[in-house]
């Protein structure tokens, strides 16, 4: 005899089916989120080649590299004493004229005043025994002339930097060495040599100076100009290095950018000793590794607003999953 099932049965039948122990059912993946300890992508500064050539970021490779110990000195630019000269009359006499003033720049030869002799009465020329700048005049029309000086010149094409010294530093500093000199306004720099050390200046305050020469054919190392100077004291070699610039600080550490697919991505480092010149690496890069050597502040600022754009854009997305139905709070 056949047995019929009842509606109603076949319907709680078809209930209890997928209550079962389900060992043998197939799960379909779960792609709506990344688990957890999934890798965070590394941040990248997007600038593409052209970019980076426009606004002058350069590579380079680490590597080795000597780095220098170095003592910082303050001091001031002062004309080259071994370049001035001061003029006075060849012989006692009326100042009839005078063709220049202060600041004016003067050839050697060129006639500076004019003079009528109380001996002769004939008129003769004052003239400039070098070229330079006339920095003082001391003679107008009128006036006797007789051994007191007429003018000064000096002649700005080199000047002397003058660097105070603690006596400590002292024995540290001798001549020859070579010295990086930088307006404290940070507009000029130069690297010159220690000619002299010793002790300058007359009255009850004398001071150790350490001097420097400096070429100045564009005049731009006025006398009077504060100057920071660092000294090298003596040299290292180390195996691995990048160039001073090329190291920032992003998110408390110290890291360097290294190029990658797109653009530029940080690389946290360990260094050691620093110059101006370079900085050593002692973890975090090897050798002949490419990175940012020129510009890297460029890079970093990039980042950050890479990373400002990418939080503004999940803050829209997340408004734009609200439900429109739900109060603003």
């Amino acid at each position: 005899m056949r047995m019929k099932i009842l509606p109603a049965a076949a319907a709680f039948l078809l209930v209890l089916a997928p209550t079962g122990c389900g060992r043998d059912q197939p799960v379909a993946p779960a792609t709506a989120a990344a688990p957890a300890s999934a890798p965070k992508t590394a941040a990248v500064a997007h600038i593409s080649k052209h970019a980076a050539e426009t606004v002058g970021i350069a590579l380079a490779n680490a590597g080795p590299a000597e780095i220098g110990e170095t003592l910082a000195l303050y001091g001031v630019v002062k004309p080259n004493a071994e370049r001035v000269r001061e003029v006075i009359a060849r012989f006692p006499g009326t100042v009839r004229s005078v063709h220049k003033a202060i600041g004016d720049v003067v050839k050697q030869g060129e006639t500076l005043a004019t003079i009528e002799s109380n001996e002769s009465l004939q008129t003769y020329p004052v003239t400039a025994p070098i070229a330079g700048i006339v920095t003082a005049r001391e003679a107008d029309p009128g006036e006797q002339a007789g051994s007191e000086v007429l003018f000064t010149i000096a002649d700005p094409s080199s000047v002397w930097i003058e660097l105070s010294l603690f006596p400590a530093d002292a024995g540290r500093v001798h001549a020859g060495q070579t010295v990086r000199i930088a307006a404290v306004d940070g507009g000029l720099k130069s690297t010159g040599k220690i000619g002299l050390v010793g002790v300058y200046g007359g009255g009850a305050n004398p001071a150790l100076t350490a001097r420097v020469q400096l070429p100045n054919p564009e005049r731009r190392w006025t006398p009077g100009l504060f100057v920071n100077g660092a000294v090298e004291l003596s040299k290292s070699s180390v195996p691995l290095a990048v160039a001073a610039g090329a190291v920032q600080t992003l998110d408390a550490k110290t890291v360097v950018f290294v190029p990658v697919e797109g653009g530029y991505a940080p690389r946290a480092v360990k260094t050691g000793r620093s110059d101006a010149a370079f900085v050593e690496v002692l973890e975090g890069l090897a050798a002949d590794e490419a990175y940012v050597a020129v510009n890297s502040f460029i890079v970093k600022a990039e980042l950050g607003k890479s990373s400002l754009e990418e939080d503004d854009a999940k803050d829209d997305a997340k408004d734009d999953t609200k439900d429109p139905a739900e109060p603003a709070r």
